[in-house]
C-alpha cells in the first residue's frame, strides 16, 4: 500500500513535470509570430500567453477524458505504464526542444502511452482504432486543414484591404492589433487542448491506484467520480503547470517558427493564428488530442505560400516533419524500455 502510494506521487509529479515542458516547449505556439514581428516583447507575450492558457486550460475536460479512457482499458494501465510514458513523452519533448524542433507534445505522450501499454499488456491491449481515428487521421488532416485555412483567410484578408485601397500605414498598424487578437486566441486555444492531456494521464493514475488500493484511500477532491470523471483539483494542478511552463518561455523554437519558417508579417501572424486558433478549438469540442504544433506550423506555411511556394523555407520545413514522423516511435521505445525496468523495480503496479 505504501509502496503503491509512493508510485502514484511520483507519477503525478512526473505528469505535472510534463504539463510544466509541454508548457515552455509548446510555448512558441502561441507567441512565435507576434514576438517575431515586434508586436509584443518576449517577457510580455509569455506572460500574457500563461494567463490564457491557464484559462483555455479550465474550460473543458474532452481531451482528458479520451486520453484517461480511449487508448486501454483501466484494468492494463498501472501506475508503472503511466510514469514510463510520461519519462518517454518528456525525454523526446526535452530532445526535440535542445535541437529547436517544434514536435507534437501531444503525440510524444500518445507514443509514450502506445509503447508502455503495449510492453506491460500486449500488443492487443491497445486501442489501436482508437489511435488511428483519434490521432493518425488528424495527424494528416489537422494540417492540411489548417494550411487551407491559412491560406483562405490571408488571401480574403489582402483581397479586402486592396479592396478598400487601405494604406499601408494603417495595414501595419490595423494588422498590429489584430495579431495581438490572434496570439490571445491560439495561446486560449492551446490551453484548452494541450493541458488536457496531463489531466487525462493524471485521471488515470489515480484510477489504476484506486484500483488497486480500494475506494476511500485518497482525499475525496483527488478521487475521480463516476469512475474517470476529471477531479477538479487535477484540472487546476494541470491549468497552472502548463501556464507556468509557458511563461517560462521557448526561446530556441519560438526562432524557429517565428523566423526560420518564412519572415513572417503582422498581417500574415494573424491570419496564421486565427487559422490555427479555429482548427484547435474544433478539435477540442470532438475531444481529439490535437497537435497544436503540427496546427500553428502549418497555418505559418498557409499565409506564406499565399505570397508564393518559395517564400517558405521548404527545408526547414522538411526537418519539423521528420521530427513530426518520429515522434510517436520514438516515445513509444523510450517508454517501452522504461516500463521494463520500472516493473522489475516496482513489480507490475
Amino acid at each position: 500500500m505504501a509502496e503503491g502510494l509512493v508510485l502514484l506521487i511520483l507519477v503525478l509529479v512526473a505528469a505535472l513535470i510534463f504539463d510544466y515542458i509541454n508548457g515552455f516547449h509548446d510555448a512558441a505556439n502561441a507567441i512565435a509570430t507576434v514576438v517575431s514581428t515586434g508586436v509584443l516583447p518576449i517577457r510580455t507575450a509569455v506572460l500574457l500567453a500563461g494567463i490564457l492558457n491557464f484559462v483555455g486550460a479550465v474550460t473543458g475536460t474532452a481531451v482528458a477524458k479520451t486520453i484517461a479512457t480511449g487508448f486501454a482499458a483501466p484494468g492494463d494501465v498501472t501506475q508503472s505504464v503511466v510514469l514510463a510514458a510520461l519519462i518517454g513523452a518528456s525525454t523526446w519533448n526535452l530532445i526535440t526542444w535542445w535541437y529547436g524542433l517544434p514536435s507534437s507534445s501531444s503525440h510524444a505522450l500518445i507514443g509514450g502511452l502506445t509503447g508502455a501499454v503495449v510492453v506491460h499488456a500486449g500488443v492487443d491491449r491497445f486501442n489501436w482504432k482508437t489511435l488511428f481515428q483519434k490521432i493518425v487521421v488528424p495527424l494528416v488532416v489537422s494540417p492540411l486543414f489548417g494550411f487551407v485555412l491559412a491560406f483562405v483567410v490571408m488571401a480574403i484578408t489582402l483581397w479586402a484591404v486592396s479592396l478598400g485601397k487601405v494604406k499601408p500605414r494603417n495595414v501595419h498598424r490595423g494588422s498590429r492589433f489584430l495579431q495581438l487578437c490572434s496570439a490571445s486566441a491560439m495561446a486560449y486555444a492551446h490551453g484548452s487542448n494541450d493541458a488536457q492531456k496531463s489531466m487525462g494521464i493524471m485521471t488515470l493514475a489515480l484510477v489504476s491506484f484506486i484500483g488497486t488500493a480500494g475506494t476511500g484511500v485518497l482525499p475525496h477532491w483527488l478521487e475521480p467520480a463516476g469512475g474517470t470523471e476529471i477531479p477538479r483539483s487535477v484540472i487546476l494542478a494541470c491549468a497552472a503547470a502548463i501556464a507556468l511552463g509557458t511563461m517560462a518561455g521557448g526561446q530556441r523554437i519560438i526562432k524557429t517558427m517565428g523566423t526560420k519558417i518564412i519572415k513572417i508579417s503582422p498581417l500574415q501572424g494573424f491570419a496564421a493564428e486565427t487559422s490555427g486558433a479555429a482548427t484547435i478549438l474544433l478539435a477540442s469540442s470532438f475531444g481529439i488530442p490535437l497537435s497544436t504544433t503540427h496546427c500553428i506550423n502549418a497555418c505559418i506555411m498557409g499565409v506564406g505560400a499565399v505570397k508564393r511556394l518559395s517564400a517558405v523555407r521548404w527545408g526547414v520545413a522538411g526537418n519539423i516533419v521528420g521530427a513530426w514522423v518520429m515522434t510517436i516511435p520514438a516515445a513509444a521505445m523510450i517508454s517501452g524500455v522504461s516500463v521494463f525496468l520500472l516493473e522489475l523495480a516496482f513489480g507490475s503496479k
